[in-house]
């Protein structure tokens, strides 16, 4: 359970019922079930019926996965431009083949993607194929996933409304009953004002903050993933590993940029696979200029 998200909503509703207890001790006035059950209720029905009920009910899934621990932090970024470094440094050594190993070893929630991406590698696209493929594959995702998003909006837009529905009938009826005892006008708008605080605090306390966070978390992920696209086409074209690091380091903030020597702890080892590689580029040029194939060197161990 992510700790900063159960304070936040604790402290929410902790500040609601903290002012119904140092205004009034009358606490039961603010309870009403058929106030909430028209807030509630009506709010379901006009979802229901706006979208097809598979999405609605992932939708209202979604709300507890807010309380869910974010899997795509800062430092998860930097591990991912390692994964990929390394990536490159076992196509250098071993060959293309070796990724099918490797990619079997990532989780199952993000697994797909990069598997994927591995697919297109081994089955010869170049790097802007691969970029264009998968760009697809983020797009249509992240749309998809943000229906969520966009149903838990519609939900905090029709809960404040159907609250003054509620209110609206609780003022009907009161004005009914207007003939009798005058002192029950006061406790009948107090009822009636409940069902439009009801579906304020459901709007602006759940539905909304879900929804903000659902597009959050899809836009953390869609950066991810392009960050991952440009490290797995420059892999297809077989870019060295260094030149491959800046490219994604660009994505990321300073601090938390990837450094080989550093977190690999293996310099020797990639300055020679470094070196193999610009040796190759170099014989290839060499060879190009002249109208001749290139020998490429054994590959180093990394």
């Amino acid at each position: 359970m992510s700790f900063n998200t159960f304070v936040a909503a604790l402290v929410g509703f902790g500040l609601f019922i903290g002012a119904i207890v140092l205004s009034t001790d009358n606490f039961m006035v603010f309870l009403s079930g058929a106030g909430f059950i028209l807030v509630v209720g009506g709010t379901l029905a006009a979802t229901f019926i706006s979208y097809e009920f598979r999405y609605v009910l992932k939708a209202l899934g979604a709300i507890a996965s807010t309380f869910a621990i974010d899997r795509m932090g800062r430092t998860r970024l930097n591990t991912e431009v390692g994964r990929v470094i390394r990536w490159a440094y076992l196509v250098q050594s071993e060959g293309i083949v070796s990724l099918d190993a490797e990619v079997k070893k990532t989780p199952g929630w993000d697994g797909d993607f990069l598997r994927f991406g591995v697919e297109l590698i081994t089955t010869g696209y170049n790097g802007e194929e691969i970029k264009s493929i998968l760009a697809n594959v983020i797009e249509s995702t992240f749309d998809r996933n943000m229906v969520s998003a966009a149903i838990l909006r519609n939900m905090s837009v029709a809960a404040p409304a159907f609250g003054m529905v509620g209110t609206l009938i609780g003022l009907i009826i009161m004005l009914d009953q207007m003939g009798g005892d005058p002192g029950s006008i006061g406790i009948g708008l107090a009822v009636a004002l409940v069902t439009t605080l009801y579906g304020v605090m459901l709007a602006r306390l759940v539905f909304a903050p879900a929804a903000n966070k659902i597009q959050q978390r899809e836009e953390i992920f869609r950066f991810r993933n392009y960050m991952i696209v440009e490290g797995l086409a420059m892999v297809a074209d077989e870019a060295s590993p260094r030149k491959i690091q800046d490219h994604m380091n660009s994505y990321l903030d300073p601090t938390i940029r990837y450094d080989i020597d550093r977190q690999l702890k293996r310099k020797p080892a990639t300055e020679k696979v470094d070196a193999k590689h610009n040796a190759d580029q170099a014989k290839a040029k060499k060879a190009k200029a002249k109208g001749k194939p290139a020998k490429k060197s054994a590959p180093a161990n990394a």
